[in-house]
């Protein structure tokens, strides 16, 4: 039995409503100048509290989410969506390049939702989460009677039927599409009740489904009761994994003294010539006093997860060395659509005293993480591409 369903009733958007996703911003006042220039952008939704008149005010994201649920209303009522009624949605993305990837919008059970090995359910999550994004998320959802930004899920089992079921179901005009700040072209197909439907549904929701994005959304639907979540179904084939690095404000010790404790816990510390920049696995970039430094942090003994690059920063850097938690406000977490350019201007200007960049996760140690039911370090995945918010949303009013 398949755990993706058709949506009872979709809005598809007709235009100028997409957005990129809420969590996607390194530097939240870009939102704010983004909903100046698109005020039928989302994120005017999904941000209310990032609006130029709620920033003008001062209020907080509960205070907006009256606001928020009368502009969605506002964009419906205007004819920015179209209603859809039991529908899965066929997604393709195409870059100026000319790679594609594909999705399947649909609804999916919440009750599958696995958090570790001994919790059964198909839909496997994979990251710690920071609660008062998960509560905002609920929030917001409770608010609007709608899901709009949905979590991206991975299909382990029979990846290259679903794949090829979704390519030739992405043919003809679109309902929608919609370019986004990289260039890539997002386009929508509602796949009405029939054969093709059905056969989309089984492969989406057939095998066990690893969440990519959306690990607050996902949480935020237990959280609010709700019986199923907005998803995006792809493949691995459909995605890749770019580099999440970090950027530390106010750090406990100056760049000479983080140094000096590194070497005392055994890590290689070497100063390097040349621009900033994202390294191979198995060492890490620091980026402190206007130099480069390459560090190959200890190896820490047990699973995969603590193999990996970003556990070692976790506990190593962040742990042992700053006495600092991975949800300390003082670590910005910076995804892959900034590169490392942006980052040592950010430590230039003053804006954070420390760049840590650290070599993206492979889609296999995610895809193997997550069928032995062992969590990720938190912002450790940043996928390419990323779903759009705003091209279908779900109504949770019926």
């Amino acid at each position: 039995m398949t755990a993706a369903h058709t949506i009872d009733l979709a809005w598809l958007s007709t235009g100028s409503t997409g957005a990129q996703n809420y969590d996607e911003f390194a530097d939240e006042s870009k939102i704010t100048r983004i909903i100046e220039a698109n005020p039928t952008s989302m994120l005017a939704v999904e941000m209310p509290d990032r609006t130029p008149e709620a920033r003008a005010a001062g209020l907080s994201f509960e205070q907006c989410l009256p606001a928020a649920a009368e502009r969605l209303q506002a964009l419906e009522d205007a004819g920015r969506f179209a209603p859809a009624k039991d529908v899965a949605v066929a997604y393709r993305i195409t870059d100026s390049r000319g790679g594609v990837a594909y999705g399947l919008f649909c609804m999916v059970d919440t009750d599958e939702i696995s958090t570790s090995a001994d919790e059964p359910g198909r839909v496997i999550r994979n990251e710690d989460v920071f609660i008062e994004k998960v509560r905002q998320r609920a929030a917001l959802n409770n608010a609007t009677r709608h899901l709009m930004s949905p979590v991206l899920l991975v299909q382990s089992d029979n990846p290259d039927d679903l794949q090829a079921a979704l390519a030739a179901a992405c043919s003809g005009e679109p309902a929608v599409s919609d370019v986004d700040e990289a260039g890539r072209t997002h386009a929508v197909w509602p796949i009405a009740p029939g054969a093709t439907q059905g056969r989309l549904l089984e492969l989406a929701g057939g095998g066990e489904l690893i969440v990519a994005d959306g690990n607050h959304r996902s949480l935020a639907a237990q959280v609010g009761e709700l019986p199923r979540f907005l998803a995006v179904v792809t493949t691995p084939d459909s995605v890749t994994i770019d580099p999440y690095h970090r950027l530390v404000a106010d750090p406990p010790l100056s760049g000479a003294e983080l140094l000096d404790a590194l070497r005392a816990k055994r890590a290689t510390v070497t100063t390097v010539d040349g621009p900033l920049s994202t390294p191979e696995s198995g060492t890490v970039h620091l980026y402190v006093d206007g130099a480069v430094h390459a560090v190959g942090l200890p190896d820490i003994s047990g699973s995969i997860v603590d193999r990996l690059d970003h556990a070692r920063v976790e506990h190593v850097l962040f742990n042992d060395v700053l006495g600092m938690d991975a949800g300390d406000k003082r670590i910005t977490y910076v995804g892959g659509d900034y590169p490392p350019s942006w980052l040592a201007e950010q430590v230039d200007a003053g804006a954070a005293d420390l760049a840590v960049l650290i070599a993206p996760v492979t889609v296999d140690d995610f895809i193997a993480v997550n069928l032995a039911r062992l969590k990720l370090p938190r912002k450790s995945t940043w996928f390419t591409p990323k779903a759009r918010a705003g091209l279908v949303l779900a109504d949770l009013r019926g």
